[in-house]
């Protein structure tokens, strides 16, 4: 169970990106080319099976976090400890008020 707690599960804003461009390049390549083989042969069916592996492609290439989606990670600031938001503080006051 560690391990697969353990599996990164994000992207990067770039890699994200990326990933985007990557899978609609392929996918629109396996289209144009599944759409022209398909009407050589006139077999529509051709056109959505390339299509349907140009997609199984592109999926495989784009959904999992592979680590080249993930080289540029954004450092945040952390977090301060017993400061809440003013108006979440102001809300409580209010509440306190009326209890009293």
């Amino acid at each position: 169970m560690d391990f697969i707690k353990n599996i990164p599960t994000h992207l990067d804003y770039e890699g994200q990106a990326r990933a985007e461009k990557l899978s609609r390049i392929i996918i629109t390549l396996f289209g144009a080319v599944g759409l022209i083989w398909g009407y050589i042969i006139q077999q529509f069916s051709q056109t959505v099976y390339i299509l349907g592996a140009g997609f199984l492609l592109a999926a495989l290439l784009t959904l999992p976090p592979w680590p080249m989606y993930r080289r540029k990670p954004l450092n945040w600031q952390p977090a301060r400890v017993g400061e809440g938001n003013a108006s979440t503080t102001k809300e409580a006051s209010k509440k306190s008020k009326k209890k009293n």
